[in-house]
């Protein structure tokens, strides 16, 4: 059993900066590809950006790409998310994900999930 916990999170003003951090515990960290997603109020979760297992490849949403950074180390068995340039639009719930298949924005593709994290961002 995977188990992720996130931290992190919480109100800032829009062009801030803000990290996310996701530990796993449970199971070997490094063949699971990590994710974020967010669920903005009202909304469907949303695929973020994803890291790969061994190689690190990252993808994002076009939303995000170039102002967000996701990340891990293998060490310290986390992942995080560095959000740069917030805009009320990035406001949401922020959820961790793992997945033993490949790199995916799909929901589908992840088994497990942590508890989410609120960023808030005024304008």
């Amino acid at each position: 059993q995977v188990r992720l916990v996130e931290s992190g999170g919480g109100f800032l003003q829009a062009g801030g900066s803000l990290r996310l951090s996701c530990g796993v515990s449970g199971d070997t960290f490094r063949p699971y590809a990590m994710a974020w997603f967010r669920q903005a109020s009202g909304k469907e979760r949303e695929f973020v950006a994803t890291i790969t297992g061994s190689d690190g490849n990252t993808y994002y949403a076009d939303s995000v790409k170039g102002r967000f950074t996701i990340s891990r180390d293998h060490v310290k068995n986390t992942v995080y998310l560095t959000m740069n340039s917030l805009k009320p639009d990035d406001t949401a719930v922020y959820y961790c994900a793992a997945g033993a298949g490949g790199p995916s924005g799909r929901r589908g593709e992840y088994a497990y999930w942590g508890q989410g994290r609120q960023v808030a961002v005024s304008s």
